[in-house]
Parts: C-alpha cells; sequence; structure tokens
C-alpha cells in the first residue's frame, strides 16, 4: 500500500476536495511508488490563500528576530533529519545520494543565513533638507508570496524563496513540483514542527496549470516567486501583470565552460564533467556547452571521452553510483529528441547518444552521458536548453571568439573560464554576459549568502539567495518626522 500524503493548510493536513490523488514515482524504478498525492485545483487554493492571508495579520507583527529564531529551528531540525530528507529526494528525483545531501546542507545554509538576517534588514537613514525633520526608509512585510518550484533542487529552491519570504514578514503559499511532492512535505512538516504559526505556511499539491497558475492569478496574492522553464516564465509574467502584483522569475540557461590553452587541463577536466553530468545534466546552472581552445582541442577530448565513457550509471542511493536517471520518461525523450536534431544538424557523436537500459537501467529512466563534437555556435544543440546529460563542444581560437560564442544564446545564467592568465580571467568577467562566472571552476556550486540569478532571457532581474534576496520580499516604506513645529514645504521653503 502506498503511502498517501495530504495538502498542509491553515495549520491542518487535508485531502484534496474532488478526492483525485496522482502517482510519485521513483526514476530510478519505475515500479516503486513513493507515495499518493493530492490532485487540488482553485478549491484547495483559495482555502490555502485565505488561510495565508489571515495570518498575514498577526506575523506580520512578530519581529524580525524572532521570525529569525523560528527559521534557526527550522535549520536544527534539518541537520538532525539530513541523510533521511536525501533519501527521500533520492527516490522521488534521481540524483545521487552525495547530491541530495548538498542539496539538504543548502537549505540548511540558507535556514541559518536568513536566520541571521532577522538582525540586521537594514534600512537607510538621510539628512533632511528642511531643519528639524528627520528621513528614514524602512523595510516592511509585503503579504502572501506564491512559491512555485522545480523538481531539480526539491530542497534547496524552496528554502530560498521560503525562507526569506518568511523573514521578512510575508506568509506562503507553497506549489512543489508534481514530481518532488514528497520532500516538499517534509519541508512543511519541519516548519511546523519548529513553531511557524496555523496558516502562515501552506502547501498545494497539483499541476502547474490547476494550482500553480490559480496562485499566480489570484487576486489576493501580492508577489509570486518561480523557477522554472522561460516559455512558463512568460506565461506567469503576463498572468501576474493582471492584478500587477510583484513577480521574481528564475528561469533557463545554455551555459558554457571556455577552457583556454594556458589552461590547467586536469581541473578543466573534472570541471567539465560536474558540470556537464552532475544531476544528469538537469541544472539550470549546467554545463550545456564547452568552448574548447583548438591548441588543446585534441588532447583534451580524448581525455574528457575516456572519463566520460566511464561514468557510473545507476540507483542514486547506491554508493558506486555517478550519474542518476532522467527525472522522468518525458524528459529523457526531450534528450533524446536533442541528440536526434544535433545528428541532423551534421554534429557528431564522441561518446554516449541512446537510453541506457541493460540490467537493472531498463527500470529507469537513465540516459547514457552524451557529448557532441563538430557543432558550431548556430545549432539548436548550442542555443537551445536541453536539461539533460547532453554537451555540445564548439571548437574556439581566440578568448574574443569564445566569448561572443558564450554570449550566443537568449539566456545568460552562469559561465566559467580556466585559464591561468589574470587579464583573460577579468576580460572574461568584464565581457561575459551572464549573472554568475566562475574562474577555473565549473558553472555549478551557488553559496546560499551570494546573489543567484542571470541576464537576458534567464530571468526578469531579481536575484535569489545572499542579501539581494530580501530585497524582493520586502517594501520599502520611506517616513518623514517633522519636529519643527510649523509648516515645512520641501523644494519650496529650502
Amino acid at each position: 500500500m502506498s503511502k498517501k500524503y495530504q495538502n498542509f493548510i491553515n495549520g491542518k493536513w487535508t485531502d484534496a476536495a474532488s478526492g483525485k490523488t496522482f502517482e510519485n514515482r521513483n526514476p530510478a524504478n519505475w515500479n516503486e511508488v513513493v507515495g499518493l498525492f493530492p490532485k487540488s485545483g482553485k478549491e484547495e487554493v483559495e482555502a490555502a490563500v485565505k488561510a495565508a492571508r489571515s495570518a498575514f495579520e498577526s506575523w506580520r507583527l512578530v519581529p524580525a528576530p524572532k521570525r529569525g529564531d523560528i527559521l534557526k529551528k527550522v535549520g536544527d531540525i534539518m541537520t538532525a533529519r539530513k541523510d533521511e530528507i536525501a533519501t527521500l529526494m533520492t527516490r522521488e528525483m534521481g540524483k545521487v545520494l552525495l547530491e541530495t545531501r548538498g542539496d539538504v546542507q543548502e537549505g540548511i545554509d540558507t535556514a541559518y543565513y536568513a536566520a541571521s538576517e532577522g538582525r540586521r534588514l537594514f534600512g537607510h537613514t538621510v539628512p533632511s533638507e528642511l531643519p528639524n525633520k528627520f528621513n528614514m526608509a524602512i523595510r516592511t512585510p509585503i503579504g502572501v508570496a506564491g512559491i512555485v518550484t522545480p523538481w531539480n533542487f526539491p530542497m534547496a529552491i524552496p528554502t530560498w524563496k521560503i525562507f526569506p519570504a518568511l523573514l521578512c514578514g510575508n506568509t506562503v503559499v507553497f506549489k512543489p513540483a508534481s514530481d518532488t511532492p514528497a520532500t516538499a512535505t517534509m519541508l512543511a512538516e519541519i516548519l511546523m514542527e519548529a513553531g511557524i504559526p496555523e496558516g502562515v505556511v501552506n502547501l498545494v499539491h497539483g499541476g502547474g496549470g490547476e494550482v500553480g497558475m490559480a496562485i499566480v492569478s489570484h487576486p489576493e496574492v501580492d508577489l509570486v516567486s518561480f523557477t522554472g522553464s522561460t516559455a512558463i516564465g512568460k506565461k506567469i509574467s503576463e498572468v501576474a501583470s493582471q492584478t500587477l502584483k510583484r513577480v521574481s522569475l528564475e528561469l533557463g540557461g545554455k551555459n558554457a565552460q571556455i577552457v583556454m590553452d594556458d589552461a590547467n587541463l586536469s581541473l578543466a577536466l573534472d570541471g567539465v564533467l560536474w558540470g556537464a553530468f552532475g544531476t544528469t545534466g538537469q541544472r539550470c546552472t549546467a554545463t550545456s556547452r564547452l568552448l574548447l581552445h583548438e591548441k588543446v582541442f585534441d588532447k583534451f577530448m580524448s581525455m574528457l571521452v575516456d572519463r566520460t565513457n566511464k561514468l557510473r550509471l545507476g540507483d542514486g542511493l547506491l554508493p558506486t553510483t555517478e550519474v542518476g536517471p532522467c527525472v522522468n520518461e518525458g524528459q529523457r525523450n526531450t534528450v533524446q529528441s536533442y541528440v536526434e536534431i544535433g545528428l541532423k544538424e551534421g554534429a557528431k557523436l564522441a561518446a554516449g547518444g541512446k537510453a541506457a537500459t541493460d540490467g537493472d537501467l531498463a527500470k529507469g529512466w537513465f540516459h547514457q552521458p552524451t557529448i557532441f563534437t563538430e557543432v558550431t555556435p548556430e545549432m539548436r544543440i548550442a542555443k537551445e536548453e536541453i536539461f539533460g546529460p547532453v554537451l555540445s563542444v564548439v571548437r574556439i581560437k581566440s578568448l574574443d571568439e569564445g566569448i561572443n560564442v558564450l554570449n550566443n544564446t537568449i539566456y545568460g545564467l552562469s559561465s566559467s573560464i580556466y585559464t591561468n592568465d589574470v587579464n583573460a580571467a577579468f576580460q572574461a568577467i568584464r565581457d561575459v554576459k551572464a549573472g554568475i562566472t566562475y574562474i577555473n571552476a565549473p558553472t555549478i556550486g551557488a553559496e546560499a549568502h551570494m546573489p543567484f540569478g542571470g541576464v537576458k532571457q534567464t530571468g526578469n532581474g531579481h536575484r535569489e539567495g545572499g542579501w539581494t534576496v530580501f530585497e524582493f520580499f520586502s517594501e520599502w516604506k520611506t517616513v518623514y518626522v517633522d519636529y519643527s513645529g510649523g509648516l515645512q514645504r520641501a523644494q519650496i521653503d529650502n
């Protein structure tokens, strides 16, 4: 009998009113049902928003340091349950246990960082242009935050959004991805255990069309934070504009690693393997392109293909596994379709290229780590996000060419360059059009206390992580205190 899960609304666990459910299965072994979840809709969203709106009136008055104390407890509980959370996460989305532990650790780091920000929600005091008058700007809560998250980081990304939202005094309606609802449920349980009051955090399971858009379009939801595809992000922006709610979008990426002829090739090799095939390439920051200097091209490709062919695929719970499955059949089909596109475009397979179905791999949605060579910058496999274990290699002749190729997409999330030339490194920092640039490190590896986000069609200008996310989840209020005892008119009496 599969475990049955529920929504969490106004401090109570409830089923969908329709009684309908959906299955959550293990992508490494599709015969294993992780659990049954309520297939919710507008009715559940309405109840969740109503609860969040009511709870906001008391939660906003809790001092920010006290809100931070609760998030500190959340971090403590997550630390104690780290392996339990990681194991569940691997079962429901497939990435190896080493990575799901890292996913949980990012949530822990985010909890502790947000907790400390409860004493640092700084405002500004500035001189007035008039005598006997005091000017300041302070940070205030906004209201109900709609949180819509993806499946590839089912603990880290929700915490990036929910913890700052709570710390700033907002309440939350949370819709996790349908591929990873169990981890989201565990997060709700932890928040409740840590002492979050009833109605402050509400969890609604279901599809994006039924639940996600109901949250986005709801007039009582004041702000929305979404991570997912650029296409869905554009739709959310359009719908949210009808009520002029604040929206943060963290969308796609087509990230590249440049390897110059003076690079430490062993270090660059480790970087591209981790960047391209970690999380089975299912990261918005994954290394999808390798821009390789012609002077080291043949040597590096030999090293890369050799190491790639030795990567061990399997169930992420097994200690020998290095690459897990795609999250579901549809995602693997997408990967395979891009392999076919690359071949039709004239690119050549140097490694992989097929679904992996030998032995136990036939139970899940595995795909071989795949490398294309003879890729040109205008090919679709060099410009479109694949979200799978596919690496496109482009031969370059110079740093300038590498930067131009790197910038030749609609995205601008993460970037990387391997070089021992400090001048080249700083030129890349200046000229690469991306929200994140790594020097002698892969395109993945964001830290919780630094801003995270991109440019161009990777997002709409907001940042998650670090101190910047608290700007999104709070409102500025300007305050003037006139103690002159008379009418003073700015711009007139000065």
